[in-house]
């Protein structure tokens, strides 16, 4: 059990720190932001409600499923499940809609997919510690 305690906290810091990002990101002076990165601003300044919705669904989603993985419950795997789907989304508009990888080469993609690997994970463990009644 002290595994399963040691994986939810770290789940759950991981989502905590993409919730800093989004709040920096959906807050950020995009002039500012132009001098050093003007693709990434453009990006930020060219995303739709839709995918902002997204981002948002994705980082919020993904706490809510760890505060509720740490409470036990089992709805938690429902939380982390959004929290994928809202990754899938946002990241398929940034690089579909917008082409990041074209105006920034393919190393852009390293950071997204390890989110997507983690949102996936986080959705598996939280599948597999239902299915084993550690989560009721």
């Amino acid at each position: 059990m002290r595994t399963f305690w040691i994986i939810a906290t770290v789940i759950l810091l991981w989502n905590l720190m993409g919730d800093a990002a989004y709040l920096m990101q959906v807050n950020a002076d995009l002039d500012e932001m132009a001098k050093a990165d003007p693709v990434t601003a453009a990006a930020f300044d060219s995303m739709p409600a839709w995918a902002w919705g997204a981002y948002a669904l994705a980082v919020w989603g993904g706490t809510l499923g760890a505060i509720l993985l740490l409470l036990r419950r089992e709805i938690a795997w429902v939380f982390f499940a959004l929290s994928l789907v809202g990754v899938i989304a946002q990241f398929g508009w940034t690089f579909l809609g917008f082409g990041l990888i074209a105006a920034k080469g393919w190393s852009t993609a390293v950071f997204p997919a390890v989110i997507f690997a983690i949102a996936l994970a986080s959705l598996l463990y939280a599948r597999a510690k239902a299915k084993d009644g550690t989560l009721r």
